[in-house]
């Protein structure tokens, strides 16, 4: 055990000497975390669009004030003809173009079904069109609902349908606020990068400026050589989460609906496998730039495969094998799963034994794999 405390004590003296990591590790994540939460957002505002209105009455004029009050639409240039308003299309200065044909206002005032409103949406961003369409959709059903109650047809009692009234209840976000959705995963980010990247290059850096010899020929056991190695940022990594938890509570707002202690709980877990990964690479690679490389390489996959931005249910099959072996995908989960609906520990139990066994795995690998040669 003194070994090992003395191990702790010199990587804690490397990092405070060090005076370029101590702002990576301490102020970089919270500018981070302040500037991903903001950009990474799939919340889609001041659409501009260009209004084609051949139409030219009232009730036209009404369904383009509809759209144009809107937080999501912004009126960008009236144009006299369809090619016109395509051209906005092409040169990106519009996003969507609508277009009211004429005897709209009379197919409406008739109750005629051929009452039709065109919308050309540039999909090139696939999300940003379905977002697009899906907000377009509900002005154009308000505006008919609002049309069809001020001009009312009178329909036989034997004939009126059934109407079914809907009410929605969004549980956990109920403001549908994206922010809400995306600190937990932002903040498994920040960990992970500063946790997998900082320990990469921790056992090579050694191997560069010749101080790993001197502990080669040490009576240090490789298993507490790797200890000694990992103690030290499990406790910054702990420590980095608890600001972000702090800095997410007071800037976002964010809710914390289970318990800390559980979320500690699986970060204490889930930082064995993110360092000795780390500590793994670094075994393995010859110097810092290669041991950045690979970690660059294994961090991307394990990111874009881990939900944090797109839903892992629609993944092939193929991947979501590949998936089970992601420790930030399941981090994730537990994170939203505790932090917004408050699951308790029985509730992620799955994920929390899926990490610890990935963490004796990646431990048992790091120490096997460092080799006490000289």
């Amino acid at each position: 055990m003194r070994t090992i405390l003395f191990l702790i004590q010199k990587e804690f003296l490397q990092i405070r000497r060090n005076k370029s990591m101590l702002p990576i590790i301490f102020v970089l994540p919270i500018v981070q975390l302040l500037i991903l939460v903001q950009a990474a957002t799939f919340d889609l505002k001041d659409v501009h669009f260009a209004i084609v209105d051949q139409d030219r009455t009232p009730t036209s004029e009404a369904l383009i004030r509809d759209f144009s009050s809107s937080p999501y639409f912004k009126t960008s240039a009236y144009c006299m003809s369809v090619e016109e308003a395509t051209s906005k299309l092409y040169d990106g200065t519009a996003g969507m173009a609508m277009v009211i044909p004429k005897g709209f206002s009379r197919s409406l005032v008739e109750g005629r079904g051929d009452a039709s409103v065109q919308l050309l949406v540039d999909a090139v961003n696939g999300t940003n069109a379905g977002l697009i369409q899906a907000y377009s959709t509900r002005i154009i059903g308000r505006f008919s609902l609002h049309q069809a109650t001020s001009n009312p047809v009178v329909i036989p009692e034997a004939f009126k349908p059934v109407t079914l009234t809907v009410e929605t209840r969004h549980w956990y976000n109920p403001e549908l606020n994206f922010k809400t959705f995306m600190v937990p995963g932002i903040l498994v980010l920040l960990v992970t990068i500063i946790g997998f990247m900082i320990s990469g290059m921790n056992v090579v850096r050694e191997k560069e400026i010749g101080t790993i010899e001197q502990l080669n020929v040490t009576p240090v056991k490789k298993y507490q050589f790797i200890i000694g190695k990992m103690i030290p940022f499990w406790i910054i990594g702990l420590f980095e989460l608890s600001l972000g938890l702090l800095v997410g509570k007071l800037v976002f707002d964010i809710p914390m609906e289970g318990s800390l202690w559980l979320i500690f709980l699986s970060a204490a877990v889930y930082l064995i496998v993110v360092l000795s990964m780390g500590l793994l690479v670094s075994t393995m690679s010859d110097n810092q730039q290669q041991s950045m490389f690979i970690s660059f390489f294994i961090m991307m996959i394990f990111i874009l495969m881990s939900g944090l931005f797109t839903s892992v249910d629609n993944i092939p099959d193929w991947a979501k094998v590949i998936n089970t072996f992601n420790p930030v995908a399941y981090f994730i989960r537990i994170m939203r799963m505790v932090l917004l609906k408050g699951s308790e520990f029985m509730d992620i139990t799955h994920e929390l034994l899926s990490i610890l066994g990935l963490a004796v795995l990646m431990a048992s690998l790091a120490v096997w794999r460092y080799k006490k040669t000289t």
